[in-house]
């Protein structure tokens, strides 16, 4: 069964409400807790959830970090399934043998300790172990210019308990990105998988290398900055971008500088979250939507092409977009009186130290073309607010920034 997503409510024909923006904007029950050594909060959290037996999903390099061992301890009494590490973009093949791992043990919840892809990966599994067959059917479908449809999905999921390492924000999101066996990377949405806890530590974030954190820190001002234009945005997420922005302006430049601060990273890891919740309801569009082809056929860290990305995503949509780059712009810290929205993130990029061109990502020139067609299948173009219809497009914006 499929239903449309429409990127407002639906509104009545009288006079009042043509006047009115009416919104749709979701929370789900989740706790969050942000402190120095949330970890120690896990064993609670487990009983009062009533777990008996989760699984633990993680990548291979948090499993090198000291902070791994102490969550294998707290979670000694619950024997948990411990899996071979996910691999950097979440997969149909690991998502497929874990689902049914999860069922063969009696597996009642998920425990997401990394950064997106253990997230999108425990969230995948928990869908998987509910619904039942092939992960694929429960895709979401874009065909452009305007079609968006999404399996409803009615079976009650297991918990996910989030333990977030990087500043992806995908602890907060109902949305799933996988990669199927051709290179290829599928959203799912489901609400059911959401985080039902989650556990910020900035003390045990300082074992996450200050690199991946810039990366993934354009990740979640890319969240916050589609989030306000997205077609879907609300009154609500329009206060958490703006909130967000500045803090993460400051806090990516702190944690590079200060690499030993917990304050920056508390910070750092504050604004991600809050920039996750953002796209829970505002949804991403063209820039996630490009970013996700380039890392799916082109084997690229999310984080990386985020980063490289975004100013020219950014300029792409500036003429239909003015007012909310403006919003933005009045917010972001330390600009000078002729930044535009677009030069501020390009300053941003040189004092991170991130990559600015696709070549320095590795990626080859003849992969644009395969990129490009990939994107005009992808959901983010249905949020947009210019319409996309032709790949040529796609195509310019890559070589710009190639």
């Amino acid at each position: 069964m499929a239903s449309g997503l429409n990127p407002s409510a639906q509104m009545t024909t009288t006079s009042v409400d043509r006047e009115v923006r009416g919104f749709v904007h979701r929370e789900r029950d989740s706790t969050t807790f942000m402190q120095a050594d949330a970890l120690s909060l896990l064993p609670a959290q487990l009983k009062t959830l009533g777990i008996h037996k989760p699984m633990l999903i993680t990548g291979a390099s948090v499993r090198s970090q000291p902070s791994y061992q102490r969550v294998l301890a707290l979670l000694e009494p619950w024997q948990p399934v411990v899996l071979s590490p996910v691999p950097s973009h979440a997969s149909v093949q690991w998502v497929t043998e874990a689902a049914q791992v999860a069922r063969a043990q009696g597996v009642d919840a998920f425990i997401a300790y990394g950064g997106g892809s253990c997230c999108d990966t425990a969230q995948a599994t928990a869908l998987l172990q509910a619904e039942g067959g092939e992960l694929t059917q429960y895709a979401v479908r874009f065909t452009p210019p305007s079609t968006l449809v999404a399996p409803t999905l009615l079976q009650p999921k297991h918990p996910v308990i989030a333990i977030p390492t990087t500043a992806s924000g995908a602890e907060m999101t109902p949305s799933m990105g996988i990669t199927d066996d051709h290179g290829h990377k599928f959203i799912l949405h489901d609400v059911g998988t959401m985080s039902r806890v989650v556990l910020l530590d900035p003390v045990a974030n300082l074992e996450v290398p200050p690199s991946v954190l810039m990366h993934t820190g354009f990740n979640a001002l890319a969240h916050a900055l589609e989030g306000l234009y997205s077609l879907q945005r609300t009154p609500i997420t329009d206060a958490l971008c703006l909130h967000s922005i500045p803090l993460l302006v400051r806090s990516l430049p702190a944690v590079l500088e200060q690499p030993d601060s917990v304050t920056a990273r508390a910070d750092l890891m504050t604004a991600a979250h809050l920039a996750g919740r953002i796209i829970a309801n505002a949804r991403t569009a063209l820039h996630h939507a490009i970013c996700h082809a380039i890392g799916s056929r082109c084997g690229v860290g999310h984080g990386e092409a985020n980063a490289v990305m975004l100013p020219h995503v950014l300029a792409f949509n500036a003429p239909h977009v003015q007012a909310a780059l403006d919003q933005a712009l009045a917010v972001w810290p330390d600009r000078s009186p002729h930044d535009t929205l677009v030069t501020c993130v390009q300053t941003l990029q040189v004092r991170l130290t991130t990559a600015r061109r696709l070549r320095d990502l590795g990626i080859a020139h003849d992969q644009l073309q395969a990129v490009a067609q990939q994107v005009m299948g992808e959901r983010g173009l249905y949020f947009n607010p210019r319409t996309v219809t032709d790949p040529a497009e796609i195509l310019s914006l890559l070589e710009l920034a190639y």
